[in-house]
This record gives structure tokens, C-alpha cells and sequence, in this order.
């Protein structure tokens, strides 16, 4: 329970159908520890007042309610991955990483150890089948389909997890939070990553790992140098704002290369890639060892591609698309699809 409209519904209907539910919350960050001489708001999940929100939830639930204390988890596996992807010339997806490690490991083997049947999420994704048989697909609601996030459940862990509101839209999320009077029923969505104030990354990976160490040259595709940066982690693939630069044409970032500390610009022509290679990937089916069809989400609010698969014998899979696509981005992740059903998925290497 994060202390938000889908979790606490999930909550709701389960105790509603009569199911014994019990209440979890994770504490994974200390705000405190981080300035905010100008009044910045984190404005997103798991905060204080969230965990606040999820305990006065479970309450009106009638429902035992924990809070279970993250914190180190979260620092050496998604703190430090974050800061370490951004100074490695990577664009992080840290959501993906707190569902993995956080949620879907140590959380779920939590739930276990109290012999739980199930760990319950509001993500809107849906589960089908049983055991072995469970497979991952799409939530009905194209807008909140969050399957993307997922796709490094396993199959062991997929026999253990439910997402009650992968059938449903948030509008009638939110009427059910309505109609059985939970108090975050019109709590606005968290949209930040939730350890960064105001979005402000910039400013949090200067605070972690201090600022001036990752300077350099802005480069165009053909050579030519075109001016300075202050930082390579200030920057990624498509990016056209901030860069300070006199054309002729519009320049977009295509490459990051943090070992010369170089940003490597050019026309939007050369943000169009036909592949790229994938890495450390999770397959919810038998891993494939022959090129295979399917379908490419390569970010979160991107529609699929028909692209064909080709292992490469190291574990690494190469990518190949059916039409040329901008704004493939290394650190984030590409996910596999045939119809609704998670394939599985793995890391943009370039």
C-alpha cells in the first residue's frame, strides 16, 4: 500500500470479496536527507504523508497494516544504480528497478514469510492462469497500461502476484474509491521519480556525486566540436532544449559518450535507428535460441514495433526494426510483446 487511489482500492475490493488482507507499506527513502533550502516538494510515492495516507486506509479497512523499512535496499539498489547509469552516459528507469528488487523480491518474500497467498499491487497490468501456467499481459486501460514496468517478473513470481485493477480504468478506480469512502479517493497521481524533489535529477546527482566531474565538449555527428557541457549526466538521447547551441537546423542529443565526456549532437535524421543490442534480460517464456518475430516497446508511453529478434550467444539479443526508430535510449528498457502478453524484455545497450 503506497498510500494512493490504486493501491488503497486493491486493498478495499480484496477485503470487500471477503478475502483476509493485510496491509504493507515500504519505507525506502529518507527525506530528510536531503536539502530543500527553497521549499522543494517530492510530491510523489512513498513518502511520509503516503505512508501516513496507507496506515489511515488500512485503518478504515479494519486490516492489520506494516511498515517495513526499505531504506538500505533502496539505496544500493536503485540509489546507487541511478547515479551510477547517469555518470556511465546511461538514462536510468528507476521504477523498473524498485518493482524488481524492491517489490518483487525482498517484498514479496516478506509477504511469503507471513504466509500470505498472494502479493496484491495497484499496478494496471493483469495476471492469467495458474502456477507455472501464469503469464503477464496488458491492462485493459490502454492510458494506465503499466505491464512496461514489469517485465522482470519471473515465472516463480508471477504464480504469487495479483493485480486486481488490470481490468478496470482509473476513472472507475476512483469511483470505487468513492463508493466504499476511502479518504484518497481524489489524491492526485505521483508523476516524479520519488527520491527527486521537483524532478530536479540535476541537482540530486550533483548532491550524491558531486558536480564538475563529468564536463566536456558537445560534438556534432560530423566532428565538429560546437561548445562545452557541464555535465554529461545533464543530458539525454532526444533531447532538444537546453543545449545552447547556434545551427542552421534543430539539434537533438544522439549519443553520450561519458568515457571522453562527450555529447554527441545532430539533425533529427540521426536520432532514427534501424537496431540495437539488449542486455540482462528476464523471459517469461522459454528463452528463445532462433530469430523470432515481435513486437518492441522500447519506452514507457511508446507503442510497439514489429522487430525481429536474433540471439547473439552471450545472453545479449539484437534488436532489428521493421521501420527505423528515434530515440532508442541506452539504460532504458526494451520490452517484448505478442498481443497483450508480456514476452519478457532487457536493458538498451546501443
Amino acid at each position: 500500500m503506497s498510500g494512493g487511489v490504486d493501491s488503497s482500492v486493491a486493498a478495499a475490493l480484496l477485503k470487500e470479496q471477503g478475502c483476509e488482507v493485510i496491509g504493507m507499506t515500504m519505507q525506502i527513502w529518507d527525506y530528510s536527507s536531503f536539502t530543500a533550502e527553497h521549499g522543494e516538494s517530492f510530491g510523489s510515492c512513498c513518502s511520509l504523508d503516503d505512508v501516513y495516507d496507507a496506515r489511515r486506509v488500512a485503518e478504515s479497512l479494519d486490516i492489520p497494516f506494516y511498515v517495513v523499512n526499505f531504506e538500505k535496499q533502496f539505496e544500493q539498489e536503485v540509489i546507487e544504480r541511478f547515479c551510477d547509469d547517469y555518470f556511465n552516459g546511461l538514462t536510468p528507469n528507476p521504477c523498473v528497478l524498485c518493482n524488481q528488487k524492491l517489490k518483487f523480491e525482498i517484498l514479496l518474500r516478506r509477504a511469503l514469510e507471513l504466509q500470505a497467498d498472494y502479493l496484491v499491487t495497484g499496478h494496471y497490468a493483469r495476471t492469467l492462469g495458474e502456477g507455472q501456467q501464469a503469464s503477464l499481459h496488458k491492462g485493459l486501460d490502454v492510458d494506465k497500461d503499466q505491464s512496461y514496468f514489469l517485465f522482470t517478473l519471473t515465472r516463480e513470481q508471477l504464480q504469487y502476484v495479483r493485480f486486481p485493477l488490470g481490468g478496470m480504468t482509473k476513472e472507475e478506480v476512483r469511483g470505487h474509491a468513492t463508493r466504499l469512502g476511502l479518504r484518497v479517493a481524489e489524491k492526485p497521481e505521483s508523476q516524479d521519480i520519488c527520491f527527486v524533489p521537483d524532478g530536479d535529477y540535476v541537482r540530486f546527482l550533483e548532491e550524491q556525486r558531486g558536480a564538475g566531474t563529468m564536463n566536456g565538449e558537445i560534438v556534432h555527428v560530423d566532428g565538429t566540436v560546437l561548445g562545452t557541457h557541464l555535465g554529461t549526466y545533464r543530458y539525454t538521447i532526444g533531447q532538444r532544449r537546453g543545449l545552447g547551441l547556434a545551427w542552421s537546423q534543430p539539434l537533438y542529443v544522439v549519443g553520450i559518450d561519458a568515457a571522453t565526456r562527450r555529447v554527441i549532437v545532430g539533425e533529427k535524421e540521426s536520432l532514427a535507428v534501424t537496431r540495437c543490442r539488449v542486455g540482462g534480460l528476464n523471459w517469461m517464456i522459454d528463452v528463445p535460441t532462433a530469430p523470432f518475430e515481435t513486437a518492441c516497446r522500447i519506452r514507457y508511453r511508446h507503442h510497439e514495433v514489429p522487430a525481429l529478434l536474433t540471439p547473439l550467444g552471450d545472453g545479449r539479443f539484437e534488436i532489428v526494426f521493421s521501420t527505423p526508430q528515434s530515440g532508442v535510449t541506452p539504460g532504458q528498457a526494451a520490452v517484448f510483446y505478442e498481443g497483450d502478453r508480456v514476452l519478457g524484455g532487457g536493458w538498451i545497450k546501443g
